[in-house]
């Protein structure tokens, strides 16, 4: 691309729970109903004065800048629909040409130079380029077409209910106490929207139907049946054998070491 630069100075950075990508949901409203964020903007620039009357408005749209990525394309494979590549310009996706994102957070408070918000998807550290009001008389169009997404909107009403078996959650709980590793709330969180495989969503069916999900270097073993889904247990991503003479750093080493000994003859 040679287009003409445009020089952008981040006003401030959000503060969040979400550390990476995995960790964050796919759509504010639908996943981070209570997650909260703290937007920090940078002191001396008057923006004390320029935050005056926002805290009459119940949403915001933030424009962000999404500086977790390094290259564009054209075409991406979106985490929700069909598994067909569509026009960047025609998805939210953060791998865009200018990597500006624009969310809509739920204002909550603003204090000082700190805009508290929530139903927020960013990352932890994402820099914000600019704040604006939400106008729902002039912005809202429910009966909008949504091109592609037509069929997942006509589906996103509809959510699984998560169960875990006795050793699931056994597991689940041995790795959180002993490691700190947690696993539940993002199981739970794409499993109640979403069970068919997907590279995005991590998301396997193997030739004699069963189906896991991979949560970064953890792998979940799970059924469903109707609008249910049951987790059946846990497993480490690493072989034994890359666990015995690992050739490089691995994640969650330790937890995986222990894990191996104590739970692979229960699996």
């Amino acid at each position: 691309m040679n287009f003409n630069t445009l020089h952008l100075a981040p006003i401030g950075v959000i503060r969040t729970p979400f550390l990476d990508k995995s960790a964050a949901p796919r759509q504010p409203r639908a996943e981070a109903l209570a997650r909260a964020g703290e937007i920090v903007l940078h002191p001396g620039c008057n923006f004390e004065q320029a935050l005056d009357d926002l805290a009459g408005f119940e949403f915001i749209w933030i424009v962000s800048w999404f500086h977790k990525n390094k290259n564009w394309k054209p075409k991406v494979l979106p985490p929700r629909g069909s598994k067909i590549k569509r026009g960047v310009f025609a998805t939210r996706s953060p791998h865009r040409p200018n990597p500006i994102g624009l969310s809509l957070a739920r204002l909550v408070e603003i204090k000082g130079l700190i805009v508290r918000v929530a139903e927020t998807d960013l990352l932890d550290g994402t820099p914000i380029l600019d704040l604006k009001p939400y106008l729902p008389f002039e912005e809202a169009h429910p009966a909008a077409r949504c091109g592609w997404l037509e069929h997942v909107a006509n589906k996103s009403s509809q959510t699984f209910e998560v169960s875990w078996s006795p050793l699931a959650l056994e597991q689940a709980e041995w790795l959180k106490s002993n490691f700190g590793v947690e696993l539940q709330a993002p199981v739970e969180r794409v499993l109640s929207r979403e069970i068919e495989p997907h590279p995005y969503r991590r998301i396997s069916k193997s030739k004699t139907g069963a189906r896991q999900l991979a949560v970064k270097s953890w792998r979940v073993d799970f059924e469903a049946h109707d609008r249910t889904v049951a987790v059946l247990h846990l497993r480490s991503g690493y072989s034994s054998e890359a666990l015995t003479a690992p050739a490089k750093a691995l994640h969650d080493e330790a937890a995986h070491r222990a894990f191996q000994l104590k739970w692979l003859a229960s699996i």
